[in-house]
């Protein structure tokens, strides 16, 4: 590694789980990459759900894991690893981590970064790749989403939300949202949502069947779980597939085996944290080749809410536990 680079950085490293106060900025060695690896120094990090859980002890981390929050980051390419040849020093990257990306030094797969789009601001690009990784690889990975398919995505101004209706309006899909509030509903229809609805004003299933003339959609895109999976159920046409990608309301729930058999419905559902990082840096160059072209040529734009200092990093966390984001929540280090 260069000598330019410094024995120890800033970090946010929880010794214990609890509230947004556990984090703190404190000293760790800055990581060295392994064969395959780069070592980024970060300018951006983005905020993201499974953040909050692991540092409420929710969220186990997957094996080898550093124990530095932050699953996405942007920066300049300072180290490389052996075996690394497809990125150069210098290079302006956002990657998706397994972990450590709240730090001033972050390594990361090779095949897990993704150049930041030109014009980009890396605190634009440091949100990206989580909600990118995670869309790309349940809505057209795992439910084969095409052009022409309807969604329904819980959640229709978060991370997840907006970039969902974004690749959804790029690839011909049609999408209906749920989202929290009038304001809410109109802001994710200015991004493009097919349609809007406020869940406190009644039964979504309900409106969804009505909005699509009683068909139902071709996939869920589920991330609360609990008592929404029958409904989301209900939701679905025939041959219709449920993916869930969290549970932010309960694992568990009561099925109506029935309407499954009788509809011909897919239940599934994943978590790419622990996937392994073939399959991420599969992802990744599906990516750049399908989605990155949109950035450059103005057909897709980053979805910033809001920017916190490192030092920040509760208020961030706090800010991302009260809803009131449209889109990415991301950390600055520089």
């Amino acid at each position: 590694m260069s000598e330019a680079i410094p024995a120890v950085m800033r970090a946010i490293d929880p010794a214990s789980p609890g509230g947004p106060d556990v984090l703190v900025v404190v000293e760790r060695p800055v990581p060295a990459p392994g064969p395959g690896e780069v070592l980024i120094h970060v300018h951006a990090a983005g905020v993201n759900r499974p953040d909050i859980l692991q540092r409420m002890g929710l969220y186990p981390m997957p094996p080898g894991a550093p124990t530095i929050m932050g699953l996405e980051a942007a920066g300049e390419v300072v180290a490389l690893g052996e075996g690394v040849s497809d990125i150069r020093l210098g290079d302006p990257v956002t990657a998706l981590v397994a972990g450590g990306a709240y730090a001033d030094y972050v390594t990361a797969p090779s095949g897990q970064c993704l150049p930041v789009p030109p014009g980009m601001h890396f605190t634009e690009a440091a949100g990206l790749p989580e909600t990118y990784f995670t869309v790309w690889s349940n809505l057209f990975d795992q439910a084969g989403g095409k052009a022409g398919d309807t969604v329904l995505v819980h959640g229709g101004t978060s991370g997840i939300g907006v970039t969902a209706i974004d690749l959804c309006r790029l690839f011909g899909l049609g999408i209906i949202v749920t989202c929290g509030s009038d304001a809410k509903c109109s802001a994710a229809s200015g991004l493009g949502a097919t349609h809007s609805i406020n869940y406190r004003d009644g039964d979504f299933a309900a409106e969804v069947r009505a909005l699509t003339g009683g068909r139902g959609v071709d996939i869920v895109i589920d991330m609360v779980g609990g008592d929404y999976v029958p409904r989301n159920l209900v939701c679905l046409a025939e041959g219709g597939r449920h993916v869930s990608i969290a549970f932010q309301q309960g694992a568990r729930t009561e099925l109506d085996l029935a309407l499954v058999m009788r509809r011909r419905l897919i239940l599934t559902g994943s978590m790419l944290r622990p996937r392994p990082v073939g399959y991420k840096a599969q992802v990744a160059a599906a990516l750049r080749e399908q989605v990155w072209p949109a950035f450059a040529d103005g057909q897709l734009t980053p979805r910033l809410d809001k920017v916190f200092p490192l030092h920040e990093a509760p208020a961030a966390h706090r800010y991302m536990e009260s809803g009131g984001h449209v889109g990415k929540i991301v950390l600055q280090l520089d």
